[in-house]
């Protein structure tokens, strides 16, 4: 997987906002608004090729939890990410 060109993360607040800059990524649809543990997990990946097991590392280096519940947590955020349009896989 990896972030599409031109989404950039944005503080708001407590919480984060992906956004789309630039004319190519002009579409107010894909404002995703993510809690700090996201926002950790996109500037971690952020210009790389990841996996979702990438994304399950960093939970279990970052917070306290264990791989099972990081993998499950990562599998999700990919999904609503790619869903969302802002990563590709």
């Amino acid at each position: 997987m990896k972030i599409i060109d031109g989404f950039v993360l944005r503080p708001l607040g407590e919480e984060f906002l992906v956004i789309g800059e630039g004319i190519s990524q002009i579409n107010f649809n894909k404002m995703v608004s993510l809690n700090s543990s996201a926002a950790y997990l996109w500037q971690h990946v952020e210009g790389k090729e990841f996996t979702v097991a990438d994304l399950a590392d960093l939970l279990t280096d970052a917070y306290e939890v264990d791989a099972e519940r990081a993998l499950k947590d990562a599998e999700t955020l990919a999904a609503k990410w790619i869903e969302a349009g802002i990563v590709s896989e």
